[in-house]
């Protein structure tokens, strides 16, 4: 999950592999993340501090031998960082991938807890689990946040100088299930549930405006219901991909007697499409991302509308604050290139470009292209697994920009 900061600084990276009986094939394991690439010739800070700390180490060396020996690879990284959302923040990140037996497809399971200087609280688990034979995926995204977010109004054509700063506590439970149904495509059904509470705004200037904003949002929002899934997914690694199109569709319902404070409909369509690039034996890869929120009918709450940096990984709109654009709708397309530096993947770099359309206000109008670019590195963390340390700077209009750091690749 990214965190969006304009200074990074990282203490330092503890790479695991954790002990486990497997019988799993570590070739073929090999082959289905890396395209062929031997294992043995891949380099990641686990074998950098083998290196520094053992350099007699064999395990560090022999490669083979230690993906033969461990069921799953754990990353694990300590840092801090700044942003003008959350001031300094510490963050303890730690990602485990890993096949269950008779699995074609990774699981992994994701967490970190972020605490930072303005007292703000961010703690994500999200399972994305692979049955034998891919028969079912189970998913679960859960997150508690308790932090300030800035607020902008509605639309492409908001005044990034009239933001306001609002305060609440949230409580996001998302889980699901879905079935194979064919050869790589999956249906499920889930139940989603979303809790705001001791909402407020909070600008110390503006006490006036605060109690206004405060009353329109009012004090507490839920959604609560049933959601209908599809998805196909053909891709070998989701925590790192290097080639295979993703296509999820999810409509939510939100309903009164299911506790929700409103009734409303909606509909997710996430695409993203991997490509080896220049060639198809380059190592080298073109990821395209297609995002798009539709309300379908009534309204959600006003923090569950599509808003950047809002989706599910806090991903969009890279080369913008989170929050800076909000609407019923949302379209949103990204491409990035990522790239070899060093031939071992230790080091790798991305350029990326993107564009978020909203609805001007609650209705279906779109007015304003927003586009944000920019350039990012990546230190592999965990060559089996495929997790990347990702540091990338974006720039966005209106002079709009920072640092943008994530756990594993934007999508």
């Amino acid at each position: 999950m990214r965190k969006l900061y304009s200074i990074f600084l990282l203490f330092f990276c503890i790479c695991i592999s954790a002990h486990a009986q497997t019988t799993f094939n570590s070739a073929a394991v090999v082959r289905s993340v890396y395209r062929g690439i031997d294992s043995s010739l891949e380099r990641d800070l686990v074998d950098v501090t083998h290196k520094f700390f053992h350099k007699k180490s064999k395990q560090a060396s022999d490669s083979a031998k230690l993906n033969a020996e461990h069921k799953y690879n754990l990353a694990i990284v300590p840092a801090v960082g700044y942003t003008l959302q959350t001031g300094f923040a510490g963050i303890l990140s730690a990602n485990i991938g890993y096949f269950n037996i008779g699995a074609n497809k990774i699981s992994s399971i994701t967490t970190s807890i972020t605490y930072s200087q303005y007292q703000q609280t961010i703690v994500p688990l999200v399972l994305n689990i692979w049955t034998k034979n891919d028969k079912f995926n189970i998913v679960s995204d859960n997150r508690f946040i308790d932090y300030p977010s800035s607020i902008y109004g509605l639309g492409g054509r908001t005044d990034p100088n009239k933001g306001h700063t609002i305060d609440f506590i949230g409580l996001k439970l998302h889980e699901s299930v879905l079935m194979s149904v064919g050869k790589n495509v999956y249906a499920g059904l889930g139940y989603y549930y979303d809790q705001f509470w001791d909402i407020r705004a909070i600008n110390p200037s503006t006490r006036r405006i605060n109690t206004i904003i405060t009353k329109a949002l009012g004090y507490d929002e839920t959604a609560s219901g049933p959601v209908l899934k599809f998805l196909y997914d053909n891709r070998k690694n989701q925590i790192n991909p290097t080639q295979g199109l993703y296509a999820n569709f999810v409509l939510r319902n939100s309903f009164t007697f299911f506790d929700g404070d409103q009734i409303f409909q909606s509909l997710l369509i996430d695409v993203r499409k991997y490509l080896p690039f220049p060639h198809k034996y380059s190592k080298n890869t073109l990821a395209l991302w297609s995002y798009n929120y539709l309300t379908v009918a009534g309204t959600p709450p006003y923090l569950l509308l599509a808003s950047t940096g809002w989706d599910d990984q806090y991903n969009t709109g890279r080369g913008y604050i989170q929050g800076r654009f909000r609407g019923r709708n949302m379209v949103y397309l990204e491409g990035e290139y990522r790239y070899r530096i060093s031939r071992s993947g230790l080091i790798g770099g991305v350029i990326f470009a993107n564009v978020e359309n909203f609805s001007g206000d609650l209705s279906q109008q779109y007015n304003t292209l927003l586009p944000g670019y920019g350039l990012g590195i990546r230190v592999k963390l965990n060559k089996h697994s495929g997790t990347n340390l990702c540091v990338d700077y974006g720039f966005g209009k209106n002079g709009s920009g920072g640092f943008y750091v994530n756990i594993g690749e934007v999508f």
